[in-house]
């Protein structure tokens, strides 16, 4: 294992090869099946890489084509892979998304006993959080193995007492895990962000039904010191302190895939945040939401959980609505 690249933000979570039928349509019909590359963690550095950032990707793959194929596409697009691990024993994981023409993709994961699953607090290394200033954790990883949670515990404690800031989306996986342990472990981790980003449906399942703005107080009271709620198709809404700011969605004719649709948003909430720094006031907080819904609806207009995200040129140019010269 190399030593580490400068690094703005650090993530961990598995990335999964992806495949998907050619044509629209039930698995079970499929002669012919696409293959990428999918995971909320790697979606999320490539959109921030994408964006100008210095990511470094924390992860356990197997020693097989599989593994190969993830590393050398995250490589490919500028992330520091130089962490990785590559074990032997234990497969890198499979998942395949069926699109039937009508509602949400439906997922099915092959993960069960891959290589991250076997990630301990005992693995953790003080490289992987060195010369980095941020650090974005999701609730996918602590599910997929017994020991997975507290190791991201243990990095988040870590990246804290280095100075860090560290941003969680909860990324809910009930096919995962049982309700009552993801709730216990969901909750165990905010206080452990600066940053929250539950969807609605999320922020339900972790304290109940509440009026929107109520969300907002009752995860600050647990330690955040900024929540965003994603609303979807109705925007977004942030809370910092004792305030509230809401921002309008960007409407989209045709939605093709929603998968990848949240790691965008938390993408260009990121990149904002990372600029700015600052999200105490309103202006910056608005800002980093609209970027944030910009970033998700175009991640809904387009097949595959990351391919179609932007480049910080593209981004600009579509937000102020320029036109590219095509020929």
């Amino acid at each position: 294992m190399s030593a580490p690249r400068e690094a703005d933000v650090v993530t961990i979570g598995e990335s999964m090869v992806l495949l998907q039928p050619m044509s629209e349509g039930s698995l079970a019909y499929a002669p012919l099946f696409t293959r990428s590359i999918a995971g909320a963690e790697s979606n999320v550095s490539i959109g921030l890489s994408r964006l100008g950032f210095k990511v470094r990707w924390i992860s356990r793959l197997g020693s097989d084509p599989f593994g190969d194929v993830i590393l050398s596409t995250l490589a490919g697009e500028g992330i520091d892979v130089t962490q990785v691990v590559r074990d032997s024993a234990y497969p890198t994981a499979i998942y395949f998304k069926e699109f039937k023409g009508y509602g949400d993709p439906n997922v099915y994961y092959y993960r069960k006993g891959s290589a991250i699953s076997r990630l301990t607090p005992r693995d953790v290394e003080a490289t992987w959080l060195q010369g980095a200033k941020h650090l974005h954790v999701t609730g996918i990883t602590p599910a997929l193995g017994p020991e997975t949670g507290d190791a991201v515990k243990q990095l988040m404690k870590q990246a804290r007492q280095q100075g860090m800031t560290i941003s969680f989306d909860p990324n809910l996986r009930r096919k995962l895990w049982g309700e009552e342990e993801a709730r216990s472990m969901l909750l165990s981790l905010i206080p452990l962000c600066d940053i929250f980003l539950p969807g609605i449906e999320e922020a339900e399942f972790l304290v109940g039904e509440l009026p929107e703005q109520q969300y907002g107080a009752r995860f600050l009271e647990m330690g955040a010191r900024a929540v965003v709620l994603k609303l979807g198709e109705r925007g977004s809404m942030g809370f910092v302190g004792d305030r509230t700011v809401i921002a309008k969605p960007f409407p989209v004719s045709r939605v093709v895939d929603t998968v990848g649709a949240g790691d965008a948003f938390a993408a260009g909430f990121l990149s904002r945040f990372l600029e700015n720094g600052d999200m105490e006031q309103e202006e910056n907080l608005l800002k980093a939401l609209e970027r944030a819904n910009f970033m998700g609806s175009l991640a809904t207009q387009y097949k595959g959980d990351w391919e179609g995200l932007p480049k910080r040129e593209e981004l600009h140019r579509l937000l102020s609505g320029g036109k590219e010269i095509t020929r």
